[in-house]
């Protein structure tokens, strides 16, 4: 679609649209949009307005842009800097290529449908010759600022916007992108709002960073500002009107993330005859009465008013669309972050402290918080009371990864043991010694951080305070000095109080028709053979403690005896899968290096025994039941690894009937697609967690297999779901076979409780429910401590829950089993006021069982700020573990409400949140401004991201398991996950050195960015893709794909060539490094550019308007505007 052409009617915001016939599913995963873009889901903001006219300023020349946004129906422009978008790096665009004035004739127009004028973002005040203000300067000029009063004189006249843009030189101002940091100490220099002439005034603490826009501004009267499409960073304030000829602008001063960003400066307002009355541009089609201008706002053009004259005749420009540069960039963000903190480590030693992106590379010192990569909050510094909470709606919540693998630099955490005595904990509350315990009476009793309950030390745990109230010992015990740590634990920890037996891993093979067919057991078979070499150990151990056993299944199920003393396996088959037993106990769960030669043997035989088979049918839920019951003859806790093809139709407990129906998409009755059909296997992963059973899934399928129903025991136990539509053993072998070796060798705790306290002084009555699956804590449940009175403490609770485990009350979290990729994320609310004294701590209690069959305790201790002010609040926010937390509350409810629902509360809360800040943290500015908080001014782009994502709003190929399967997905992962996969990564290849070893410059998802002569990888965590452009230098695919042309590259290729020469090297060594990254295995489709895959590949642009009626960024932000503006009026 042509930017400049009028945009047809088009449906209200986020209702899908039509996607083109002829486009065939080609990927297991991912919502195939059609052929050509739909309308825009808010409006036309790109195209024409009948009733206005575009009139230049009499005897200004135009120059023509030298560096502007390359228009959307340029797919192939080129991008010039990587990671910059249209600039590089340092510099900023001084100025728009051209500047209009636009005048309204009478009659109202619909929202939406005004032209945009080009966007930049520089600060109002210019120093125009001279560099930037000292910091002595800065502070003059923030002392002598006021509320109200006189107001200061107009700034002088930069002359900006009348002609060609000039650029700083790259080194003028480090780190000084369109949303770069100030350069680290030097001062930031003063900015005003647009239109503000006065002084603002001054923040309660210290200044805020935050990122404004603003709309164009008339120097006729003011009218009520409302939004629209004319909203970013488009002020014309400019130079007087006998400056005509000024063509040339001084360097401006780097801009501060923290001030508030204006327009472009442009021509005076035009002149209205009476006959003819002139209205500024009003925004969202609403039109009222004029007024003069606002208090304390002083005129933006500093000329005498000319109100008598006549306009000359207009003259029609092309209409300008909004410059995506001049808005927040994910890119820009994450590169400044990258800059700013990537060098130094993070000490985890102040309370408080907000780390570094999860895009960042970095270094942790625990020096008494618990790392990032274990805990991330949505903010560091939480609200007070209740009512500041409810105010702000920024959810308060923590994404809890306790089993999370470490960088080669950083080291486990220390295991203390404390021998029969057990870990130390509060009487009270049980929480466990944690560096903020507080050591009285000279070391003798100490008193507890989360209840205040004065606890007796043990005598063998006792030494002296040094002079300023810590023990001596306290930097060589691990629980007092750092944030993680775990703890032996005694036998009072262990079910039945005995000691637990290592775990078991037992294979249960679909040897169905289908599954034999498509070569999976024989792929399957042949690689378990050398796998089960590398089971996980603890350790130095020589070999590890797991067993392993064998089923295969159809409509009945076979278990298989490979006692080491036996010849040949021996096979003995269950066909009454109505009262599911084991059939045998020895001989089942073996130890592989005992029993190798016969468990070879097996392996061996299955594929041939069931090489004729024609059995379609499968049951599902008796063969989970004889693995459950399996374990619980053993007496040990396990994994059962399931690889399944079909929907199980057969007659079984859990047969199950396909009842995929795409006519209640967007209808109240969508929710039942994502809810299991029948309660059978609710009640079996019930049983399961009871038994410490965890349930990986390895689905096959070729249909609809009803993943959310089959998924339930994996996400309830704590396991995992793998899919693999239409598996080919030439195309999809390499993805399951990685998949599954990561998934058999990972460290796993099993039998595992959680239990999240927080420094809110809960009862005992409340606190210990630990129940029969822990031992000792279970033995706390009837502890009691004298006749005082129960005293509960202020301060926040965790109430809900979100991620992959079982809860049989509200506080413990119960898992099967748990690796080191899932996560627990945990929302708290008040249950009174917090002090800003003390703030806030939060402790994470696994107990869980290793690899080795040994209880443990591992502890998390993290230390938050409390405030009482909203400015500390969003100063402290992380935008990205934000998102983590919306998207799984969105995902959980379609479970329960309609689609609709979920995305309307979605942009609400967003709206609220955005809303209170503008209300009560922001400098006064005009109300046309959208000015969002440095901390959250991504929240936008990513939000629209998680509202445009294929469970909220599927295109017409996305399946219905596909929307299951990335729902239950999602619910686990951790922050840096959910940050790939809802803005993936999109790397130009072509545009770095080949000769350069480090990763290149990620450009924005968005189709503009892309050149027709560059080649781009992107990834989101599950796909991989490879766009060629058609214009590629013909060396470039010699050297990637052996073939003279782009015509010869294969659409749809999944491996690329081992060729020897550097670049192909290079874009092997990334991919691999890109792989190495993530938790699963990413699949490589090259897509050519105009092909019919390249519709699958827009797919992950985000920042463009999407075929299933998903908004742009730009238009997405034009909405929130709105209803930002709504709330506040």
């Amino acid at each position: 679609m042509n930017v400049n052409q009028s945009a047809p009617p088009v449906p209200p915001y986020g209702q899908p649209q039509p996607v083109y016939a002829g486009y065939h599913h080609q990927s297991s995963y991912g919502g195939q949009p059609g052929s050509t873009a739909p309308p825009t889901p808010y409006g036309a903001y790109n195209g024409p307005v009948p009733g206005y006219q575009q009139t230049p300023p009499p005897g200004v020349s135009r120059a023509p842009p030298s560096s502007g946004a390359p228009p959307a129906s340029t797919a192939q422009a080129p991008c010039a800097q990587g990671a910059y978008g249209q600039f590089g790096q340092g510099d900023v665009q001084n100025g728009p290529s051209s500047t209009i004035q636009m005048q309204r004739l009478p009659g109202s127009q619909p929202f939406g449908s005004a032209p945009l004028a080009p966007v930049v973002s520089q600060p109002t005040v210019l120093q125009p010759y001279g560099p930037p203000p000292t910091s002595a300067q800065v502070t003059a000029q923030l002392a002598g600022m006021q509320i109200s009063g006189a107001v200061a004189p107009a700034p002088p006249p930069s002359g900006l916007g009348y002609g060609p843009p000039t650029s700083l030189a790259s080194g003028s101002f480090p780190n000084s992108g369109l949303y770069g940091s100030y350069p680290q100490g030097q001062a930031a220099p003063l900015s005003q709002a647009q239109g503000h002439s006065g002084a603002q005034p001054p923040q309660r603490s210290a200044p805020l960073q935050a990122s404004s826009f603003t709309p164009p501004a008339s120097g006729g009267p003011r009218m009520p500002s409302m939004t629209g499409p004319l909203l970013l960073g488009q002020g014309f304030g400019g130079p007087p009107v006998n400056q005509p000829n000024h063509v040339s602008s001084p360097p401006p001063q780097a801009l501060h993330p923290g001030t508030q960003m204006t327009g472009p400066p442009g021509p005076p307002p035009p002149m209205h005859s009476s006959q003819q009355p002139g209205y500024q541009l009003q925004q969202n089609g609403s039109f009222g009465p004029a007024r003069g201008p606002q208090p304390n706002y002083g005129s933006p053009y500093p000329v005498a008013p000319t109100f008598g004259s006549q306009p000359g005749p207009p003259q029609p420009l092309p209409p300008k669309r909004l410059d995506p540069d001049a808005i927040p960039s994910p890119i820009q963000v994450i590169e400044d972050d990258r800059n700013n903190r990537g060098s130094e480590p993070f000490v985890t030693g102040v309370r408080g402290q907000v780390p570094p992106l999860v895009t960042t590379n970095f270094v942790v010192k625990d020096q008494g918080n618990a790392s990032p990569r274990y805990i991330r909050c949505t903010s560091y510094n939480i609200p007070c009371t209740s009512d500041m909470a409810k105010q702000a709606q920024v959810p308060l919540a923590a994404v809890i990864k306790p089993l999370a693998r470490l960088p080669p630099k950083e080291a486990s955490p220390y295991v203390v043991d404390h021998g029969e005595s057990g870990p130390l904990r509060c009487n009270r509350c049980k929480a466990y010694m944690c560096p903020y315990m507080q050591f009285v009476e000279g070391g003798r009793r100490f008193q507890c951080c989360f209840c205040s309950c004065i606890n007796d030390v043990p005598p063998q745990y006792f030494q002296h305070l040094d002079h300023t109230g810590k023990r001596v010992d306290a930097y060589d015990r691990p629980e007092l000095s750092l944030g993680s740590y775990e703890f032996l634990a005694t036998v009072d920890y262990c079910k039945n109080n005995k000691f637990p037996s290592p775990p078991a891993f037992i294979f249960m093979i679909d040897v169905s028709y289908n599954a034999i067919r498509s070569g999976l057991v024989g792929l399957l078979c042949e690689e378990l053979k050398s796998l089960l070499d590398f089971l996980p150990r603890e350790g130095g151990a020589e070999e590890s403690a797991i067993r392993v056993g064998f089923v295969t299944y159809n409509k009945v199920l076979h278990f298989y005896n490979v006692k080491s003393s036996l010849a040949q396996p021996q096979m003995m088959v269950v066909s009454d899968v109505a009262d599911m037993f084991v059939p045998l106990l020895d001989g089942f769960l073996v130890n592989v290096n005992e029993s190798r030669a016969v468990i070879t043997s097996l392996l061996d035989q299955i594929p041939e025994m069931f090489a004729d088979t024609r059995e379609t049918e499968t049951v599902f839920a008796p063969v989970i039941q004889a693995g459950m019951e399996a374990l619980k003859a053993a007496e040990c806790a396990g994994k059962l690894f399931l690889f399944h093809t079909s929907l199980p139709i057969a007659e079984a407990p859990g047969k199950l009937k396909n009842r995929d129906d795409r006519k209640l998409i967007n209808t109240d009755k969508e929710k039942t697609l994502f809810q299991p059909q029948t309660g059978t296997y609710q009640s079996l992963a019930k049983e399961c967690v009871a038994q410490g059973c965890c349930v990986d899934l390895f689905l096959f399928p070729n249909q609809y297999v009803d993943v959310a129903t089959l998924s339930v025991v994996p996400q309830l136990t704590g396991g995992s779901v793998y899919k693999y539509t239409c598996f080919q053993v030439e195309n999809d072998q390499e993805r399951f076979l990685s998949d599954l070796r990561r998934d058999v060798q990972k460290v796993v705790g099993f039998d595992a409780v959680m239990r999240v306290r927080t420094s809110t002084g809960q009862s005992w009555l409340e606190k210990s429910r630990w129940g029969a699956k822990s031992g000792r804590e279970a033995s706390d449940t009837c502890y009691t401590f004298s006749s005082d009175p129960v005293h509960v403490a202020s301060g926040i609770r965790a109430v809900d829950f979100f991620g992959a485990f079982y809860m049989s009350n509200t506080t413990d979290v119960e898992l099967a089993g748990l690796d080191g990729d899932k996560t627990v994320t945990v929302e708290f609310k008040h249950d009174d006021r917090l002090s800003e004294e003390s703030g806030a701590l939060l402790q994470c209690a696994l107990l869980y069982t290793s690899c080795a069959g040994q209880r443990r305790l591992r502890i998390h201790n993290l230390a938050l700020n409390c405030c009482t002010q909203l400015a500390d609040l969003y100063r402290n926010c992380e935008t990205d573990t934000l998102i983590n937390y919306m998207a799984k509350f969105a995902y959980r409810g379609v479970l329960n409400s309609p689609v609709k629902t979920v995305r309307d509360t979605l942009i609400t809360q967003c709206a609220q949140i955005l809303a209170c800040y503008r209300k009560n943290c922001a400098s006064p500015s005009s109300a046309g401004q959208l000015i969002l908080p440095e901390c959250m001014k991504l929240l936008p782009v990513y939000l629209n991201c998680v509202l445009k994502s294929d469970v909220l709003q599927p295109g017409a190929e996305v399946t219905t398991d596909d929307r299951a399967y990335i729902r239950q997905l999602v619910t686990s992962m951790d922050v840096a996950e959910t940050n790939v996969f809802f803005y993936p990564r999109l790397l130009p290849l072509t545009k770095s050195p080949i000769e350069s070893t480090t990763e290149p410059l990620a450009v924005r998802a968005s189709e503009e960015r892309l050149s027709n002569g560059d080649i781009y990888l992107l990834e989101n965590g599950l796909n991989l893709f490879l766009w060629v452009g058609a214009s590629v230098q013909q060396g470039v695919v010699q050297s990637l794909f052996s073939v003279s042309s782009f015509s010869q590259i294969t659409s749809g290729l999944s491996i690329l060539p081992v060729l020897d020469n550097p670049l192909s090297k290079k874009v092997q060594g990334l991919i691999d490094s890109l792989r190495a990254q993530r938790s699963r295995y990413m699949k490589l489709i090259v897509v050519k550019q105009e092909d019919k895959l390249e519709m699958l590949f827009k797919h992950f642009l985000v920042e463009d308007k999407s075929l299933s009626g998903g908004a742009s960024y730009v238009d997405f932000l034009c909405h929130m505007h709105k209803e930002i503006r709504q709330l506040l009026s």
